[in-house]
């Protein structure tokens, strides 16, 4: 029997939108997922009263394409047992919304928005419940490359357009604000879609987190002691932070650290901490070392070397050992870099500390801070990698988080041996809490999202995006190499260095960052082989059209990439000033 006006009308409007919504979302998405239904026009009999069970249930099937949908549609055999007497009222309803919406809503529709996300789940069981591993793609970073604004499209992001008016007549001779934010958006997919030279993991889904950006989450003081305000993460931030002291191997009661906005607050923050411990202390690090290192030394007034680099990028180790042993009087503070910014390199922390064992420096007389950035956190997952962890006479580590896991917001993580901490504690009556971190008032979502990464990746999830990119990496690297261009790749990264493009335009539309006459690609979750197909074939035509890039000096960094310490097979720049 259909149901009657009475029973209709004891259902509110938003409610039938809301169970009707679904229910088409369902239609769609079985049209999508399997055509012999749709062929059969089984989809049209479907009802509300089944798509409460279909959303508890997940497809045995996903496309490669799917309608965005937090829900999945009732199975084939459901729609065969439905009662087909009450379908027709409430498809009429249903019908009869869609038109209403679709005249509302038609002037709004973003040409350039894909409306369909790839399923690159490889969990099928999981395709209902979005989750931020490798495979996931949520905004296409991952996916085919994005086309480039328009004429029209780049004039509402000009400065111009964008200006902030002072009256609603100015106001009125400016694009609205939902054009310039559909215009935004498409820029950012198609900066993502291009995205080669700098190591951020574009690859994310935090859907599930959208709700809590209406809060103002400020983890002001230090993490372990509450302060008076209540609108904190610090349960996440601290579960965040057992994690890495987990990863890293430091005892339970030994650790101390915090979610940083960076890697660089990371860096200052360390390298405060061997400051105060060691006044007197001389900096060690190398000169291809990140430029926030030598930062914090004049931020603090503190003496510091550049050490030279070998070929590779790691520290000339002779080199370190001769200019401590210069300094004897003084204490050692020494930056390890666990991948260097251009190159990738990873120091040998082993191979310092018997430096220092060598030249009899003793415990207490020496601070070694890592420099994680990107690699630290990709390390303990790599087979057969040496360790870096607290079981080694290390201080203090610093690690970013918005770089391998994925984060909207740049974020890091910070992680010391408990006993330093107290050389920088001050309480402050004001917030009720301890003041021990670089910043004040701390970004609480930052937390909250890196918990999020972690929980839906899990230890399994993190090490199939390291072996995902270490392996597309060394295929990167071929790519070029085969393609006659000079190419090299540290064993221990996903940093691709190459001979820079003659074509700035080239370097500009794939983001690569340069150093002179070489460049590199950083391999991220979100590079694919397909897309380095494209890149590797656009520097092909490059190099037919424009010729290849020359040696700047004779010690230059693209000279560099000839030494046979990288190992492996190369092809030589051109005018290589060691052959003659």
């Amino acid at each position: 029997m259909p149901p009657s006006s009475s029973v209709l009308r004891s259902i509110s409007s938003q409610a039938i939108r809301r169970k009707l919504s679904q229910s088409l979302l369902a239609k769609q998405a079985i049209r999508t997922n399997n055509p012999l239904i749709f062929q059969n026009n089984v989809a049209a009999n479907l009802f509300p009263r089944n798509v409460s069970a279909g959303i508890e249930r997940c497809m045995t099937t996903s496309p490669p394409h799917q309608t965005r949908s937090k829900s999945t549609a009732p199975m084939a055999d459901e729609l065969e047992n439905e009662d087909e007497e009450t379908t027709p009222s409430l498809a009429s309803i249903a019908n009869k919304i869609d038109m209403e919406e679709k005249e509302q809503n038609e002037v709004k529709l973003d040409n350039n928005t894909d409306e369909t996300v790839r399923d690159f789940t490889s969990d099928k069981s999981k395709s209902g419940t979005p989750s931020p591993w490798a495979v996931f793609d949520a905004w296409g970073a991952g996916a085919d490359i994005v086309q480039p604004l328009t004429k029209e499209e780049e004039s509402n992001l000009s400065k111009d357009a964008v200006r902030i008016p002072f009256s609603e007549m100015e106001r009125s001779t400016l694009p609205d604000e939902t054009d310039i934010l559909k215009t935004y958006e498409h820029l950012l997919r198609r900066k993502s879609s291009v995205h080669f030279g700098y190591p951020y993991n574009l690859m994310f889904n935090h859907e599930e987190l959208y709700e809590f950006m209406k809060f103002s989450i400020n983890n002001l003081g230090d993490p372990f002691v509450t302060s008076n305000y209540g609108v904190h993460s610090r349960q996440f931030e601290c579960a965040v932070i057992d994690f890495f002291a987990k990863l890293w191997k430091i005892p339970e009661d030994e650790y101390w650290g915090y979610i940083t906005t960076c890697g660089t607050e990371g860096n200052l923050h360390g390298i405060l901490l061997a400051r105060e411990r060691h006044p007197d202390g001389i900096l060690y690090s190398s000169k291809e070392t990140h430029y926030s290192v030598f930062k914090a030394a004049r931020y603090y007034r503190m003496d510091a070397k550049a050490i030279p680099t070998l070929p590779m990028g790691e520290i000339d180790y002779d080199a370190l050992a001769q200019e401590i042993s210069k300094n004897r009087d003084r204490p050692v503070i020494i930056n390890v870099n666990i991948g260097t910014t251009v190159k990738g390199a990873v120091d040998n922390l082993d191979r310092i500390l018997r430096i220092l064992k060598m030249l009899n420096v003793p415990r207490e007389r020496f601070h070694i801070h890592c420099d994680g950035a990107l690699f630290a956190m990709m390390m303990p997952f790599v087979d057969f990698a040496p360790e870096v962890s607290f079981r080694k006479p290390i201080d203090s580590i610093a690690v970013s988080g918005h770089k391998m896991l994925g984060c909207p917001m740049p974020c890091g993580i910070a992680l010391t041996r408990k006993g330093l901490v107290k050389e920088v504690e001050q309480h402050i009556d004001y917030l009720n809490s301890v003041d021990t971190t670089i910043m004040g008032s701390r970004n609480g979502q930052a937390a909250l999202y890196l918990w999020y990464s972690l929980r839906k990746k899990g230890i399994n999830g993190i090490k199939r995006d390291v072996v995902h990119c270490m392996e597309t990496a060394a295929y990167l690297r071929d790519k070029i190499t085969d393609a006659g261009l000079s190419c090299r790749l540290n064993d221990l990264s996903s940093t691709v260095v190459l001979e820079r493009p003659m074509d700035d335009e080239l370097v500009k539309r794939w983001q690569l960052a340069c150093e002179g006459d070489i460049a590199h690609v950083v391999v991220m979750p979100n590079v694919t082989r397909q897309k380095i197909d494209k890149f590797v074939e656009e520097l092909v035509e490059c190099k037919n059209k424009y010729g290849r890039m020359k040696p700047l000096r004779d010690d230059s960094p693209l000279v560099q990439l000839t030494c046979t310490s990288w190992g492996g097979k190369f092809v030589d720049p051109v005018m290589n000033f060691k052959g003659e």
